[in-house]
């Protein structure tokens, strides 16, 4: 259970900051890309040439989940690859790449009141963990959020006496 912990810590760190980034609210639809051409094409570390982006402009009301119906659904297991999860899920609709981590964003039709696109997460290319929220998702492995799941401030470990957190 602590692998999955500080395989999971950094990962949920990055997700929860990189999310403010990702644009879903508020934006049509793009036509579907060509799904065999996104997968054959290669990973890129967005993380390190991200630039600060200008915040979006204040909404006109509350904002609201878009409706949205699966079209790409099934099965996504431990150990699958980045084009194995988009031959099941189809294009994401945001990547990120940080080191030998990869995040995979997903449409679920609960951006707002879910909180989170659904993320698959990759570890040197093999899939470690899910966050899965929308209806035709599915992650066959244990998730580090699994959706009963309530929402509590995770506290930092204190680092012991080598430096290390633990």
């Amino acid at each position: 259970m602590k692998r999955i912990a500080r395989v999971a810590g950094p990962a949920v760190l990055l997700i929860l900051t990189a999310c403010d980034k990702i644009p879903f609210i508020g934006k049509k639809a793009e036509p579907p890309a060509d799904t065999a051409q996104v997968a054959a094409a290669p990973a890129v570390d967005t993380m390190a040439a991200a630039v600060p982006a200008e915040p979006p402009p204040a909404a006109a009301g509350p904002l609201v989940d878009e409706p949205w119906t699966p079209v790409d659904t099934g099965t996504v297991n431990p150990g699958m690859t980045r084009e194995d999860v988009i031959t099941v899920w189809g294009v994401p609709v945001a990547e990120r790449t940080s080191g030998v981590w990869t995040f995979l964003y997903f449409r679920n039709g609960c951006e707002v009141s879910c909180g989170t696109f659904d993320v698959v997460m990759l570890q040197n290319g093999q899939v470690v963990d899910a966050v899965v929220r929308g209806p035709g998702h599915v992650y066959s492995g244990v998730s580090s959020s699994p959706p009963g799941r309530p929402a509590e401030r995770t506290v930092p470990a204190v680092p012991g006496p080598t430096g290390a957190a633990g």
